[in-house]
């Protein structure tokens, strides 16, 4: 099984007054320390008052390899994910890749048209029956995972896309795993959902049942699995190399990845 190594960066850095993100300007990315430049960019955030619930700390996870290209995810406070987009040699200059495509989107995330608005979630509505073929329909009746999703951004008005991220990601997991049309089969509102999940941080005990819904779904129809986790790993390959925020798709593959090891022993068990 595939497994992250993940480094931390303590906080700290920037405290030099070199001023990192004051010479941050138009083509200035090659004359600053990108990876300073960012987490001094989210401990400022911090010192400002954002509601940062896990801290200004921003976290590389490099993808295991003995050879080139390598590739480093970065995870921002806040939950967004983004990954080195171009061929990298080495190690380091990989998460310089990372960092610089992340500090990129935090800069932006500041603009006003980052925030929830009512056309912005028409956009995101939009743009989500597309990805999982609805119909408009969907979008507006409140029982469906379409439906649950444009609440839940209509009672997250005001924030920003990054300062959102980490509980879209769990209910885009949530639709794509079946959960919420599980739920409704229950009878559960969407209001009960929302309340449910609003306050929960993506861990690891959502990771392991989702995993273990992946699990029976490959003891039912053999192949499910591997068909998805081919799909997956494609999807956030081309992601990655396109400079997009990457959380779904990441926490995608390590969920299959996590269900494929739990297969891997129970077959092992049965040896």
């Amino acid at each position: 099984m595939e497994t992250m190594r993940t480094q931390r960066l303590q906080p700290g850095v920037g405290n030099s007054g070199r001023g990192t993100l004051r010479a941050l300007r138009p083509g200035g990315y090659g004359r600053v320390n990108v990876v300073e430049a960012l987490q001094e960019f989210w401990q400022m955030k911090q010192s400002r008052g954002a509601d940062l619930k896990n801290g200004a700390l921003v976290v590389y996870e490099m993808v295991p390899s003995n050879s080139p290209p390598y590739v480093c995810y970065v995870t921002l406070p806040g939950g967004s994910c983004f990954g080195s987009f171009q061929f990298c040699p080495t190690k380091a200059e990989a998460r310089r890749s990372a960092a610089k495509i992340a500090l990129m989107n935090s800069v932006f995330n500041e603009h006003p048209s980052r925030r929830i608005t009512d056309e912005f979630i028409e956009k995101s509505v939009s743009e989500a029956l597309a990805s999982f073929n609805g119909n408009r329909e969907e979008a507006d009746n409140p029982n469906t995972g379409i439906g649950a999703f444009r609440f839940m951004l209509e009672s997250n008005k005001g924030k920003s896309m990054l300062e959102f991220q980490e509980l879209m990601t769990v209910f885009q997991l949530l639709h794509w795993n079946g959960s919420l049309k599980a739920m409704r089969e229950r009878q559960c509102s969407r209001q009960e959902v929302l309340a449910h999940y609003s306050h929960r941080a993506l861990d690891d005990d959502i990771r392991h049942q989702m995993a273990l819904d992946w699990v029976s779904r490959e003891q039912s129809v053999p192949g499910a699995l591997s068909r998805e986790l081919a799909s997956t790993e494609r999807e956030l390959d081309e992601a990655r190399l396109a400079g997009k925020e990457l959380r779904f798709h990441k926490e995608k593959k390590d969920i299959l990845m996590l269900a494929a090891g739990q297969l891997g022993n129970m077959h092992s068990s049965n040896c």
